[in-house]
């Protein structure tokens, strides 16, 4: 993974971490969320799990977020079920665990998190927590860049590029590349310019 991908990924998540905080609808103090968690909602756990992993009013401690995510997730909220993958994934407030972070993106990416699709793409193609499948990796990639998620669009024109789990294809890369390019992501803006110039 190149560091712009790393960075792309990392923004991906901070975005993420900010809607949670900001699009919560509930716009209760730390006690009166901390009391709407404990009592089982999973809106507020969500909220609380945010704060924690933030920092935001309270001081930052990933196994406290890990704690109230899990409770959210277990109720089947789709974006404590991403944040717990990522906290596994990264090995924050919790042992690194490949396997669990992808079985928590998992859980994610089936409600349609594009976030978490892409994550499943990414350990499916470099068999992280799950045994390597390019064909799995380009069908996770696939659902995520079918909602402009830049940096699986530059995956699938990484995998046609070099032909992982499908032929070999400058031209699909190309378009693959173009796409990522459109939806923001200046590595496909590279990627494209670079297979261009080699009269692709």
């Amino acid at each position: 993974m190149t560091p712009q991908n790393t960075s792309l990924i990392r923004k991906s998540i901070l975005f993420l971490v900010e809607a949670i905080l900001s699009v919560s609808a509930m716009a209760l103090d730390f006690n009166q969320t901390q009391r709407a968690a404990s009592q089982g909602n999973a809106d507020a756990q969500l909220q609380l799990g945010a704060m924690y992993y933030q920092g935001d009013g309270v001081r930052q401690d990933y196994a406290k977020a890990l704690e109230w995510f899990k409770k959210s997730a277990h109720q089947g909220d789709v974006f404590s079920q991403r944040m717990l993958g990522l906290l596994y994934d990264e090995g924050k407030g919790v042992r690194q665990d490949y396997s669990k972070a992808a079985e928590w993106y998992e859980k994610s990416a089936n409600q349609g998190n594009s976030s978490s699709q892409f994550s499943m793409g990414y350990a499916y193609a470099n068999g992280q927590g799950v045994r390597q499948d390019y064909a799995k990796a380009l069908e996770w990639f696939k659902k995520s860049a079918n909602q402009d998620n830049a940096a699986a669009q530059a995956y699938i024109g990484i995998m046609y590029e070099f032909g992982q789990g499908v032929s070999k294809d400058k031209k699909t890369a190309k378009e693959w590349f173009g796409k990522s390019c459109d939806s923001g992501y200046q590595g496909g803006c590279d990627d494209y310019r670079k297979l261009n110039e080699q009269g692709h």
